[in-house]
């Protein structure tokens, strides 16, 4: 038996004697959360309770919650992960994650929160034709989501089968359901304030978890940085390279290609991101939402500076072949770094596996709750009570609808999620932020600032980026054609890119353009001016 499994197996022995340990975490989090949501619900009266929380929440508070959204599966598990496997490269996605933010603070946060209601349906209708804009917002924010989910179904998959000793397919599939079964009460039963409310307790977790994790790597290598840089490289077995850009994209032009492709969707993705989005309405004003996302941008600027010392400190401490052997994605080397730092046979390295894979599990179920809900909400609000029902359906019906809406979408994102569950999660959702700024990203900016623009070059924008974005995802090596792809054994990929962006994201911009200076209507002046008015001034918010 070689080393790498030897260890994986010791990490799973670990498991399994410490298992009530691991299962008592997992409870006493999903139970104190369901209580959350309970309370919640009890408040929930109105659609505004159910869509934007009241409105009660402050600077701080959304802060905290959008942190808490946006430090996923992917922050925690794939990008510990690709830089476990990839050193410098692997950084590459923390950098972007953060950058994204300059522009959702510049350009989106304060119009948005000033122009809508409750979804980005709202902004996007204001001076269009309703039913044919939001039917498109409505489809757009559906399917960002439910790629987004996939990252967070695979994650779950992948943690709680190494906690719980799970090898079987069926095993790993009935965890992703699970997942989604508790995803579907949350959202049902506490709406836009139980989500808020587990967000918030999930980040102040997650930010704790990681500090502690970091704080145990440091000491290890008595807080100098060069001695664990200088020991990751040594243990990869690539030496300097694993310090240098190149490891993963720079093998040929093709990979170099690949990285600007990447890097331009994690920066603009963000801005064109739904449950991102629709954070932005549960503040009172538009100050509170300015202020909310500077305090996400500290936190989650911290976070993503930490996971230097877990994606470098589980290349310094545990062998490639351990972390490939326990996920070829390397999704878990976040919980075995927690392992090996705690000690592989000792009870206190068993306590800190449980603890970190408690708060990694809370991160998933806290950020599917948050994209269920922007996902649903935007199909009750946009499609049902705007398009089907044409603004005549009460309150009531709208909320029922939200309801059944996650559990369809639940249902979707567990078929999905079982498919992908071997795939790194960083880079699943990698595609969400392509596909959210090619299709949502060149709406919303020509909405709000490009007096011309019109019903048809909206509708061009949002179908174009999104079927080129999704086509293109569909023929690449990330469905097929590669031993890591969903579909392994079969090969339809031939778009070379594992990230669309560079060629969905321009495409996108082209097409709203294209759609506007083609169409025949007339764009109302008189609606613009109003928009324009309230985006910046935020006159008649609601």
């Amino acid at each position: 038996m070689s080393p790498a499994i030897t260890h994986v197996t010791l990490a799973a022995n670990e498991a399994s004697e410490h298992r009530p340990l691991i299962i008592t975490l997992f409870a006493l989090f999903v139970v104190a959360t369901l209580g959350i949501t309970v309370w919640a619900g009890r408040q929930t009266k109105d659609a505004a309770d159910f869509y934007a929380g009241g409105r009660q929440f402050s600077a701080f508070q959304n802060g905290l919650a959008v942190s808490g959204d946006y430090m996923s599966a992917a922050s925690f598990l794939g990008i510990a992960g690709a830089i476990a496997l990839f050193g410098y490269d692997g950084f590459l996605y923390s950098i972007g994650f953060l950058v994204a933010w300059l522009v959702a603070l510049l350009l989106v946060a304060e119009p948005l929160r000033n122009s809508g209601r409750y979804t980005m349906g709202d902004v996007l209708a204001y001076r269009m034709r309703q039913r044919p804009v939001r039917t498109a917002a409505g489809t757009s924010t559906i399917v960002v989501s439910i790629f987004y989910l996939l990252a967070q179904m695979a994650g779950a998959g992948v943690l709680v089968s190494l906690l719980l000793g799970i090898t079987s397919d069926a095993g790993k599939i009935l965890i992703v359901a699970l997942v989604g079964v508790l995803m579907i009460v949350y959202v049902s039963i506490g709406g836009m304030k139980g989500t808020t409310w587990v967000q918030m307790v999930k980040a102040v977790l997650l930010i704790g978890g990681t500090i502690l994790i970091t704080f145990l790597v440091l000491l290890k290598f008595n807080f100098n940085i060069s001695d664990l840089l200088g020991k990751a490289a040594e243990n990869s077995g690539k030496g300097d390279a694993f310090l240098e850009p190149g490891l993963q994209y720079g093998a040929d032009n093709l990979t170099k290609l690949d990285f600007l492709s990447l890097g331009i969707a994690l920066v603009l993705g963000t801005a064109g991101l739904p449950h991102i989005l629709i954070r932005f309405y549960t503040v009172p004003n538009a100050k509170a939402a300015r202020k909310s996302v500077n305090w996400a941008i500290g936190i989650i600027g911290g976070f993503y500076l930490m996971t230097i010392a877990l994606g470098f400190g589980a290349a310094a401490l545990i062998s490639q072949e351990e972390i490939i052997e326990s996920n070829p994605s390397g999704n878990t080397a976040a919980p075995l770094l927690a392992l090996h730092i705690g000690g592989v046979d000792s009870a206190w390295g068993a306590i800190l596996l449980a603890t970190i894979s408690a708060v990694a599990f809370a991160t998933i179920l806290a950020v599917v709750a948050g994209l269920t809900l922007a996902s649903s909400s935007s199909f009750a609000h946009d499609i049902y009570a705007n398009v089907i029902r044409k603004g005549k359906a009460t309150e009531k019906e709208e909320m029922r609808a939200a309801r059944w809406a996650t559990v369809l979408i639940g249902i979707v994102s567990i078929a999905l999620g079982a498919l992908a569950r071997d795939l790194n999660v960083a880079g699943l959702v990698a595609l969400a932020f392509a596909v959210a700024a090619s299709a949502n990203l060149p709406t919303i900016l020509y909405s709000l600032f490009w007096k011309r623009f019109t019903t048809q070059g909206a509708l061009w924008s949002i179908y174009g980026g999104l079927i080129v974005a999704v086509g293109l995802v569909l023929f690449s090596p990330v469905v097929s054609g590669d031993p890591k792809a969903m579909f392994p054994d079969v090969d339809f990929a031939w778009f070379p890119l594992k990230n669309p962006g560079i060629i969905s994201i321009p495409f996108g911009f082209l097409m709203g353009w294209l759609g506007t200076v083609l169409s025949k209507e007339e764009p109302d002046a008189k609606k613009y001016a109003e928009l324009e008015v309230r985006s910046l001034t935020g006159t008649g918010a609601h």
